[in-house]
């Protein structure tokens, strides 16, 4: 094969692959975009020159589905999708080198495991970017995958692995038939790629008819307000309090007397406020007013605040203050409910390089600072919390923007008796950009995952109600002062994947350092012992 027909052939994948992504209609080309890259590694013979094409069809699928991240960080952005495709190609060059060692089966097992296990890296150390787990692919789709309440996203990204290699194997069959004739052997792919295909479609119809109907909280409904204010905007002092009766304003012209919970999006409550003092604060007066005159009502807003630790450096992340005491900073959720103490939740999944920084880059801190970024980072807390409040149905998981990406995280809330999902967003900093609309179909499988139903609240949209099956049943679009008020029922069961999690994930991942252990023992052995 020539040269041009491999890279051909690397962008072929790169662009499938895009081609596949939210909010395409052409999702269905996931199931071959990696076939075109299995042949690449059948030709090349260097492990350098796959790395190089690899490299190209991954950072192709990574610039044109997360360009967006442009309108927040320019140089950072470029960086960063640099970064994660390089990051993509070492599952990429774990298979190539098992299958020209130890041949072709070895390599399709350890294209999925390595595959698989960064994936879950990728989901839990600091400079987490899970936006293109291949899971998440199916997210416009919720039909298509009822069945992640018992698997979650790993399950999509396996059957996405295993169509692929069984295409390519279709492929590589149909090429070698015997005059023209089909073999059994020919016959046999073809029976394993249509049943690799259609079981999972045909489960998904079975799992999503066992749901059952769930009844609205009789004389109940929540909220959602969306504002509209401008994200970079937002923070100016001189505007606190126009934005503080925005938000007052909207919540009274659509709250009834059903009304038990209302949502506000992330950082609705800009003014940074040390959280002791939220309650007296001058600028929040209205707000306290509001829910004075409805007791019944319990707010969920985003919130900017500090916390004061003194001359002692308490957290990793504490900034030192003009007056020589340190402070952390936080992207918080507030529940506020009359005659009840105020509670936080500060947002644990931080973005990399914008609200938080990896110790080991802590050295490129005034770099990030300069960029967009953090130096010190957010705080942050150590896990997920609820908020229940006396007299109120509703036991909300306030989720903050980013976090909402993270199924088994978003499944933690529900473990602690969450019976409602808020997700809080300020998806305005990424424009009118496939951006803020990929993040909204996420929501979707955390719905499936839970079997909760989610109240979304965008500052600028889109503001959205999903059931338990992930559909969208209610929804206002971006750019503009909305409400959106909904009777939503609660659930208290709980999924397989709530209870265990990313399990596929952690089984990959033994497979994988059963592998690696393996292909070093055999090494070391080639090296040492049969000198």
């Amino acid at each position: 094969m020539k040269r041009s027909q491999l890279f051909g052939l690397s962008i072929l994948s790169g662009v499938l692959l895009f081609a596949a992504w939210p909010v395409s209609p052409l999702t269905f080309t996931i199931f071959f975009a990696l076939v075109p890259l299995l042949f690449v590694a059948d030709t090349v013979v260097k492990k350098n020159a796959f790395f190089g094409f690899s490299f190209l069809a991954l950072l192709l699928w990574n610039a044109t589905t997360t360009w967006w991240i442009w309108n927040s960080t320019d140089v950072g952005s470029i960086a960063a999708i640099i970064a994660n495709s390089l990051l993509m190609c070492l599952p990429w060059w774990g298979y190539f080198t098992f299958k020209k060692t130890y041949g072709k089966r070895s390599g399709y097992i350890a294209l999925v495991a390595f595959w698989m296990l960064f994936e879950y890296i990728h989901l839990n150390w600091q400079l987490s970017w899970p936006w293109l787990t291949l899971g998440n692919v199916f997210a416009s789709h919720p039909s298509w995958v009822q069945w992640y309440e018992y698997t979650g996203v790993s399950g999509g990204t396996l059957w996405i692995l295993l169509v692929n290699i069984a295409v390519k194997e279709f492929i590589e069959k149909f090429q070698q038939r015997v005059n023209g004739k089909w073999s059994m052997v020919n016959s046999k792919s073809i029976g394993i790629l249509i049943g690799v295909i259609t079981v999972p479609f045909l489960l998904s119809p079975f799992v999503s008819q066992r749901i059952k109907i769930i009844n609205p909280i009789s004389g109940s409904n929540v909220l959602i307000i969306q504002p509209n204010i401008d994200p970079y905007q937002k923070f100016n002092s001189n505007s606190l309090a126009q934005q503080v009766q925005i938000l007052v304003r909207l919540s009274e012209q659509n709250i009834d007397s059903s009304t038990k919970l209302i949502v506000w999006p992330e950082t609705a409550m800009s003014a940074q406020e040390e959280q002791g003092h939220v309650a007296a604060s001058d600028i929040y007066k209205p707000i306290f007013t509001f829910i004075q005159q409805h007791p019944n009502v319990t707010i969920v807003s985003g919130i900017e605040t500090y916390k004061m630790y003194g001359a002692e450096k308490y957290t990793a992340t504490a900034r030192l203050a003009g007056n020589g005491n340190y402070y952390d900073l936080f992207n918080a959720a507030v529940a506020i409910k009359a005659n009840e103490p105020l509670q936080f939740y500060n947002k644990s999944k931080l973005v990399p390089g914008v609200e938080s920084l990896p110790t080991f880059l802590n050295f490129l801190g005034p770099i990030f600072e300069k960029f967009g970024g953090s130096t010190g980072g957010y705080g942050k807390s150590d896990s997920s919390k609820i908020f229940a409040l006396n007299g109120n149905p509703y036991v909300t998981a306030p989720v903050i923007c980013y976090e909402s990406i993270y199924g088994e995280y978003v499944a933690s809330y529900v473990q602690r008796g969450a019976n409602i999902i808020t997700i809080i967003t300020n998806d305005g900093w990424w424009g009118n950009t496939p951006g803020h609309k990929q993040h909204l179909q996420y929501a979707r499988l955390r719905a499936i995952e839970t079997r909760r139903w989610v109240a979304r609240s965008a500052n600028t949209g889109i503001s959205a109600v999903i059931n338990d099956r992930g559909d969208i049943v209610a929804t206002q679009p971006c750019y503009k002062q909305a409400a959106l008020k909904y009777n939503i029922p609660t659930e208290m069961s709980e999924t397989v994947y709530v209870a265990y999690g990313d399990y596929l994930y952690k089984i990959a991942t033994v497979f994988a350092a059963l592998l690696l252990g393996w292909h070093i023992a055999r090494w070391l052995i080639n090296r040492f012992v049969k000198k």
